[in-house]
């Protein structure tokens, strides 16, 4: 009987694992969980990274042309001279208002135009030469980067229709636009915006949805301000 239980505890004690066996085991799994952690991680940053460098070239040149060569030439008449408004010399880099176009879920803020943030690259970009919404019969002209990434941020401008509104927030007040005119111009360096001059208009220019050539331009005419 003694030696059938010596044996069974013999047979035991070789099945048993060995408590540093199990250490190593689970130090082992420890350090491979924690490699695939580290290295979807790193995968995910690697993918980030690409996508904002590929970025900052993707359709860069045809945006640096919205920006740069925009030029109102309204058929009939002859180009309007921009009378700038009465600006301070100080400015903020902060949000001065907000452009919002609840069809497309945007809502997004704008700084001064004399501001270094006021970019493309960076944010919808007021143009230089605009008036801002208070100006009576003026032209608020933002672009913006269409196609892929952190910074499309007119990418869903194509789905919009005339009578379509969008709101401009400003200075305390709310400014209603509806749409009543959208076109598309080749890219040829330079923008023309027609638009009709007894009117207070807001304009958004991007590059054409699907279309590498082409440029559209969509005309806002104000429709009602009341306070926010």
């Amino acid at each position: 009987m003694e030696l059938n239980l010596f044996k069974r505890n013999q047979e035991y004690k070789k099945k048993r694992i060995s408590p540093s066996v199990v250490a190593i085991v689970g130090a082992i799994l420890t350090l491979t969980g924690g490699f695939f952690v580290s290295y979807n991680y790193i995968q995910t940053k690697k993918v980030y990274a690409y996508d904002y460098m590929a970025n900052i070239f993707y359709k860069s040149n045809e945006n640096e042309e919205i920006a740069s060569q925009i030029s109102e030439e309204p058929e009939g008449q002859t180009e309007e001279q921009i009378e700038g408004v009465e600006e301070s010399d100080t400015y903020t880099d902060d949000y001065i208002g907000y452009l919002v176009i609840p069809k497309i879920n945007l809502n997004k803020g704008f700084v001064d135009k004399r501001s270094s943030e006021n970019d493309v690259e960076k944010n919808i970009m007021v143009i230089d030469g605009s008036t801002y919404p208070d100006v009576d019969k003026g032209n608020f002209i933002l672009a913006g980067h269409s196609g892929t990434g952190w910074k499309a941020f007119f990418n869903e401008l194509y789905q919009l229709e005339v009578g379509d509104e969008a709101y401009v927030t400003y200075k305390g007040k709310r400014y209603t636009y509806k749409i009543t005119n959208i076109y598309e111009q080749p890219k040829t360096g330079k923008i023309a915006i027609y638009r009709n001059y007894d009117k207070t208009t807001l304009t958004l220019v991007t590059c054409t949805n699907n279309d590498e050539t082409t440029q559209t331009v969509y005309i806002a005419e104000l429709d009602n301000v009341e306070a926010e």
